[in-house]
């Protein structure tokens, strides 16, 4: 029998990036989007460099010639993300130029130091003097000796430098702090905002650093290094200060990236290669500015709404009324939010209130990536201060958030809060907590469960689903998890919640394979999922089983997808879409039709081999009617979009999906948006015309 067919991991990653590429290449939205969405493509391949390839390095170093699902050993795979992400630099800085003409009619204009009149040189000669030169500190290079070790992912200027009295040459390296802005404004006309950047500006003056000395050439350069370093669990003691080695180690480790201009003296370019200890295969070079990712906030500019789509305002959740307590809306029945189109603030509400209850005795919670001024953090700490029992599990092994998480758990533990350090040997990415009150002479739990992290800035950038609830068995469940995750016991007899990496795997093989003996029979069977990333061979073997079988699977997985649609063997009953919009596509949606009496949950976890066998996550059911209607809603909604959606081919690469000859756009976020604007104005309609009587007082 042939072995599955199966889609590389990384080079749907990279067509997962470049869908979002497309994005910022549509010259139908304003300015400042199409740079938003470049700048997030930068970012992405920061991540991806340090994570994917920083990862394939080390196997192929190791000698390891095994080959992954797609058939593809570390060498072949390096090599075809090679020659891919060339081509999507070209297609980046191409873009940057075309966005950096149209910003410039516009009134942002970035300038080159040569084009500077009198009165800005002066202005930007004096800024490096006073607010720049104070804070960089040159690295001299010497050959034959160690090189100086310069962090990854900064800007870093490379000069040759002479000493005319002795005939010598010397390189220095200049990185630039990160807490300098990139942009420097320069004075302008009217509206307009000019600016420089940092790099040309310390390029330009960095003979002010060496007395005596010229400066006769001078260049921009940004290491990448391996991010994909682990905490060696079985040796740590103390996690926190493992932790910090992480860190350390992370910026000094090996390069996977050498970032270049497309042109540079070949002498600099041989120390910066000697410096960073890159090899050939290690360079790209770029056509425009470095670090693409760092023009994002330029997307925020104030004054410049027009460049800007419209604002899609978070809605207040027609289930909580005004001024009701949080406690009072989920005891009447479950609250099911659609972030952002609905407010994450009933979340926030549910940890303040009970921070500040005199009826709440216990708060617990597992925070995976908080926002940098956290109302949730605050509150917790308040809680503590305030006599309540307070838990948090916070992971020190979120990658990327370690150093604030660390700091995070510095400050919740001097208020008093018990901190545990994620779960030996996992990652704990379940998105959940529990308040517990004492109502009536008992104890009532709350629970909050969710796709989402408890992070208020990415609540109002990222699609998810909270649920929050007050039924009995839901709480027994969330005792039992903060039990096995604290008390490092086992995630066993759960009676609602779906834990992995015990349960959710075999769970989701069984209702598949469920669904596949029910078209087996001739019975309808039908799987919809909502997934980030699917790339779990177990997983996607049962779907191929399932699609032979008959059963109509509907697939809507915004990143990786290593199953191969399109396949008249393997996949004929499987279609499969991707909807990159406004919003980042963040929750994990899973419906089985299971016979006319359809299962529905929510999921902290992507359909992956790391989600379902290596990290703590949950698997919710949604019992409560109206919200299992609406979530079916959802996921059909994406299969309508024909503005925003692609449909995945059997090569990994996306098509758009476009209107049919006489067929209406529909744009799901936008639906999403416009729906949730029309239940709130309908339920402040509805409460207008509820008359309360006055009741007298006896």
């Amino acid at each position: 029998m042939s072995a599955a067919p199966f889609i590389n991991r990384e080079l749907s990653w990279l067509e997962f990036n470049q869908r979002v590429l497309k994005e910022a290449l549509r010259d139908d939205l304003p300015l400042l989007e199409r740079l938003k969405f470049l700048a997030i493509t930068a970012s992405n391949l920061d991540e991806f460099f340090q994570v994917r390839v920083g990862g394939l390095i080390l196997i192929k170093r190791s000698g390891r010639k095994s080959t992954d699902s797609s058939g593809l050993t570390p060498p072949q795979q390096l090599g075809a993300v090679r020659r891919r992400v060339e081509q999507m630099l070209a297609d980046q800085y191409a873009l940057f130029n075309i966005l950096r003409e149209g910003l410039r009619q516009s009134g942002i204009c970035l300038l080159d130091l040569s084009s500077l009149n009198p009165a800005q040189t002066d202005q930007i000669a004096t800024t490096f003097h006073d607010s720049i030169s104070p804070l960089l500190t040159p690295l001299a290079y010497v050959e034959g000796e160690t090189a100086p070790l310069v962090p990854a992912l900064q800007l870093i200027v490379a000069c040759r430098v002479l000493d005319s009295a002795a005939g010598t040459t010397r390189y220095v390296l200049i990185p630039i702090p990160e807490s300098l802005p990139r942009r420097i404004p320069v004075t302008g006309s009217g509206e307009a905002h000019h600016f420089v950047l940092i790099e040309q500006i310390v390029a330009e003056h960095a003979a002010e650093l060496f007395p005596g000395e010229e400066v006769t050439a001078a260049t921009c350069f940004r290491v990448t290094r391996n991010g994909d370093i682990a905490v060696q669990e079985e040796d740590a003691a103390d996690l926190a200060g493992e932790m910090e080695d992480v860190l350390a180690a992370r910026q000094l480790s090996d390069s996977v990236r050498l970032e270049l201009p497309a042109s540079l003296p070949r002498d600099l370019s041989r120390v910066i290669q000697e410096v960073c200890k890159a090899g050939s295969q290690e360079i790209y070079r770029c056509r425009g500015p470095l670090a693409l990712s760092g023009f994002m906030d330029l997307s925020f500019l104030p004054g410049f709404d027009q460049l800007r789509a419209e604002d899609w305002p978070s809605q207040p959740s027609p289930d909580i009324n005004p001024g009701e307590s949080i406690f009072e809306a989920i005891a009447r029945r479950d609250v099911m939010l659609h972030q952002p189109y609905e407010s994450f603030e009933p979340v926030l509400r549910l940890i303040e209130e009970a921070a500040d209850d005199p009826n709440t005795v216990s708060i617990k919670q597992v925070l995976y990536r908080t926002a940098r001024q956290s109302r949730i953090i605050d509150a917790l700490i308040r809680a503590a201060e305030n006599g309540k029992h307070v838990t948090v599990l916070i992971e020190l092994k979120a990658r990327f958030d370690e150093a604030r998480n660390l700091l995070r758990a510095e400050e919740l533990q001097r208020a008093g809060v018990q901190i545990v350090y994620g779960v030996k040997g996992l990652k704990t990415h379940a998105k959940i907590c529990m308040v517990v009150r004492r109502e009536d002479g008992r104890l009532r739990r709350y629970v909050h469960l969710g796709t989402g992290n408890y992070n208020e800035a990415t609540a109002r950038l990222y699609t998810d689903i909270s649920l929050l609830t007050c039924r009995p068995e839901f709480g027994s469940d969330a005792s039992l998890f903060f039990n096995a995750v604290t008390g490092r016991s086992k995630l066993l007899r759960f009676q609602k919640l779906v834990p992995a990496p015990t349960a959710m795997k075999p769970r989701l093989l069984d209702l598949i394979a469920s669904e596949a003996e029910r078209a087996r029979q001739g019975e309808p069977a039908r799987i919809l999922a909502k997934v980030n990333s699917l790339q779990d061979p177990d997983i996607i073997n049962a779907l191929y089983a399932a699609s032979k079988a008959g059963v109509e699977i509907l697939l809507n997985v915004r990143g990786i997808c290593c199953l191969k649609p399109g396949d008249a063997k393997w996949s004929k009953n499987i279609k499969v879409v991707s909807v990159i919009d406004r919003y980042l596509e963040h929750a994990r949606i899973i419906y089985f039709h299971h016979g006319g009496t359809p299962e529905i949950f929510i999921a902290s976890a992507d359909w992956m081999g790391r989600n379902l066998d290596r990290r703590v996550e949950l698997m919710i059911p949604v019992e409560d009617s109206r919200a299992r209607r609406r979530l079916l809603r959802i996921l059909e909604a994406f299969f309508q979009d024909n503005v925003q959606s692609s449909r995945i081919l059997p090569d990994g690469t996306s098509e758009s999906i476009k209107p049919a000859p006489g067929e209406k756009k529909f744009r799901a976020q936008e639906h999403f948006s416009k729906e949730a604007r029309r239940a709130a104005k309908a339920r402040e309609h509805e409460r207008a015309m509820t008359f309360e009587p006055h009741v007298p007082v006896k």
